[in-house]
């Protein structure tokens, strides 16, 4: 398989992924542990998080502002700013029985821990497992593999805005909760390839 070039990958259709009845925006502690009680239901979910970019020379972000956790059919974003809800949510990001799949999860991993002491546990780093399924030489992110494996292109328009604000607007919420579904659906394909070989 052929990694495409940017010029390919605009030319795709854009990956659809989750419509707006689908993504929940998770502002108090009842949703939290609703949430929570169904994500407990699943092996495995998308993961992502979203921080306020710097752009000032020595800036540090104080994010993450937002985690996004997708299953097949529903994305769940939790705005950071509701601090109750990061005791409730550690029972899934701390969680040895569900996987938890995702694009450059490094920083994520340490951002959780030095602003909540949330430990990520069963963690998969797809960039590098995507690489090694498509057999291409360097670490392929999010919008190659989405190109790669169901030719689609997965929209990155709102990746540099303020994620510090609340609340999201229509095209943060779609953006957000598409990272983590793509990042599922990314997985959930390879797998799905790999037993029917």
């Amino acid at each position: 398989m052929e990694r495409p070039t940017k010029e390919q990958i605009r030319d795709l259709p854009i990956y659809e992924g989750l419509g707006q009845d689908n993504i929940i925006v998770v502002a108090n502690k009842i949703d939290a542990e609703r949430a929570v009680a169904e994500l407990k239901k699943h092996a495995c979910v998308g993961f992502d998080t979203e921080s306020k970019p710097c752009f000032k020379k020595g800036e540090v972000s104080d994010g993450p502002h937002l985690i996004q956790i997708a299953t097949e059919t529903t994305a769940y974003l939790f705005p950071t700013k509701f601090h109750e809800n990061m005791a409730v949510l550690k029972e899934i990001l701390s969680n040895p029985e569900i996987k938890k799949v995702g694009f450059g999860l490094k920083e994520d991993r340490k951002l959780l821990f030095r602003k909540y002491g949330i430990t990520l546990i069963n963690v998969e780093e797809l960039s590098s497992k995507v690489m090694r399924y498509v057999n291409v030489k360097q670490q392929v992110g999010a919008r190659v593999a989405v190109a790669m494996l169901f030719n689609q292109r997965l929209t990155k328009s709102a990746q540099r805005s303020n994620w510090a604000i609340y609340p999201l607007n229509e095209h943060q919420i779609k953006y957000a909760a598409n990272d983590a579904h793509s990042a599922l659906r990314v997985e959930l394909e390879m797998e799905k390839q790999h037993e029917q070989l």
